[in-house]
């Protein structure tokens, strides 16, 4: 297991990728920053906000999934033992459920929550201690293929993948499809993926959710321009962007961006460059697309898993689905 200090070392590795990202996001014509740097410790927390909000349904939509299925997902599961590894696993708040019954069940598993977030993957593994002592747990910041491929070679039994929460919305149709390959690819034959997908549903209810009116949803955004200010020495006025929200019932892409309200220029001082914008230019910031069930099980076909058994919560919101590889 890596020390968090061992992982604190490699920080000047991930700004230079950091940087090297905005840089390619910002002299595209269509600017773009990738959403994975919403997430530093004050990104952490205003999503810890952002999910207890009452607009935003998909928090516990899942959580009720696991809170009235974790009998059913366990049976579906069906190994007697078996490695968890959850992908993208921010505070596992959600995921405490299932592991819960799975130790009071009496599986014979172990559990390594990844994400690129070390500060969380802290303040999970210190709460887990705490309140499951007996389960075995594994953190590692860094990156999903990498831990799945280090796994692999070193021989690990039988694998769930969790990847939940609807994160795989935030990859454009394209991007999913290569992910969901590369994941396919990195799994052996028996090996399932638990993946959360969010629903089409009423437009109404999907735009509320990413356009709250606290603001929590604006501040989570902005925070990636502070971000950028603080470890990459720019000068955003983040007074002078705007958050912006839409959502497209047809493709199912719900969009987030930061609006510049008036023509500017930014300095970024670890790239030596300015970029300039125009009034009511858009920097794309993030994207949650939302799928029916017949899109989820294109997907899987697409990719090469077989669709086991889905787990919809009451009001046909979100899916959880089972996939495995054959």
């Amino acid at each position: 297991m890596p020390t968090h200090s061992s992982a604190a070392a490699n920080a000047p590795a991930v700004s230079t990728i950091f940087a090297q990202d905005v840089l390619s996001g910002l002299k595209q014509t269509a600017k773009t920053l990738p959403a994975k740097y919403f997430y530093d410790e004050h990104g952490d927390r205003l999503f810890q906000d952002i999910m207890h909000m009452p607009a935003y349904y998909l928090t516990g939509c899942e959580l009720e999934i696991f809170q009235q299925q974790q009998a059913a997902i366990l049976k579906a599961i069906g190994s007697p033992s078996f490695h968890l590894l959850e992908l993208g696993a921010g505070d596992g708040y959600k995921t405490q459920v299932l592991l819960r019954h799975f130790l009071e069940a009496g599986a014979a598993f172990d559990y390594q929550p990844v994400d690129i977030s070390e500060n969380v993957l802290i303040e999970l593994e210190q709460r887990l201690r705490e309140e499951l002592p007996g389960l075995k747990v594994n953190p590692l910041a860094g990156d999903y293929f990498k831990v799945l491929h280090e796994g692999r070679q070193s021989g690990q039994g039988s694998k769930v993948v969790l990847f939940l929460g609807a994160n795989i919305g935030n990859y454009p149709p394209t991007e999913a499809g290569r992910f969901l390959r590369q994941l396919y690819h990195e799994l052996n034959t028996g090996d399932k993926l638990l993946i959360g997908f969010d629903l089409k549903k009423d437009p109404a209810t999907i735009l509320k959710a990413y356009n709250d009116p606290e603001g929590i949803t604006a501040a989570f955004n902005l925070n990636l321009l502070k971000r950028i200010n603080r470890e990459l020495h720019a000068n955003f006025n983040l007074q002078e962007f705007r958050h912006w929200e839409t959502y497209d019932p047809q493709s199912g892409e719900a969009r987030s961006y930061l609006v510049s309200q008036k023509p500017q220029h930014v300095f970024i001082r670890s790239l030596n460059r300015s970029f300039f914008f125009d009034a009511w230019e858009a920097i794309q910031v993030e994207l949650s697309k939302k799928y029916s069930l017949h899109e989820v099980e294109a997907l899987a076909a697409a990719t090469g898993f077989q669709v086991q058994e889905h787990f919809t919560d009451s009001r046909d919101f979100f899916v959880d689905s089972l996939w495995v590889k054959a």
